[in-house]
């Protein structure tokens, strides 16, 4: 018979920090590697309107996070996502797909250059979709970026009026345009008054 102990499961360990040289290379300088995909979006060839995307992820404390890993997958100007679920023929010059990290800006910001969303259907205003990672997260987050600009749209989405009226802001980036054109600020705030609304997906 064994004398063998029954050991007790290994704690759970936190993601990351391997953004830098495992997903967003391109970005932190690892030319050895290709990254899939980057926070610049478009080329001059592509059809729409010209938009940068640009926050901080901020920590319980208030604290801008320094190793955070943003994605972003939206549909075209036209409201089609590059995904064989959609039937519409979407272009095929823009995947909609976008990745960056805040270790690589003084100020742990992320930035996207990228084209402004059209509604994908009915009840749907335009959007990204956002997925986020960063240390301390067993999973990752996901949420929604609307746009103040579009007051209308936003009014009717689903989505947008299934979260508690005084929390909806959260969702909502700001124009500010800059000297590069049409700019839209939008933070995460992982917890506290300004939480932002994450889904479960």
């Amino acid at each position: 018979m064994s004398d063998k102990k029954t050991l007790p499961q290994t704690p759970s360990q936190t993601i990351g920090p391997y953004f830098a040289y495992g997903l967003t290379s391109d970005q932190y300088g690892y030319s050895q590697l290709a990254a899939i995909a980057g926070p610049v979006m478009v080329d001059d060839a592509l059809a729409g309107t010209r938009i940068e995307v640009t926050g901080q992820v901020f920590d319980g404390a208030g604290n801008p996070v320094s190793d955070a890993m943003l994605e972003i997958w939206q549909a075209d100007d036209q409201g089609r996502y590059a995904h064989p679920a959609d039937p519409r023929s979407s272009n095929a010059a823009f995947t909609g797909f976008g990745r960056c990290g805040t270790g690589t800006d003084a100020e742990n910001r992320f930035h996207f250059q990228t084209i402004l969303p059209g509604s994908p259907q009915e009840g749907a205003a335009p959007h990204l979709n956002v997925i986020l990672f960063m240390r301390g997260l067993l999973l990752h987050c996901y949420t929604r970026i609307y746009f103040s600009d579009f007051e209308a749209e936003n009014a009717t989405d689903l989505v947008l009026l299934s979260v508690p009226t005084e929390r909806r802001g959260t969702l909502i980036a700001k124009r500010e345009d800059g000297p590069n054109g049409i700019r839209y600020r939008f933070d995460i705030h992982m917890q506290g008054d300004q939480e932002t609304v994450f889904f479960d997906v």
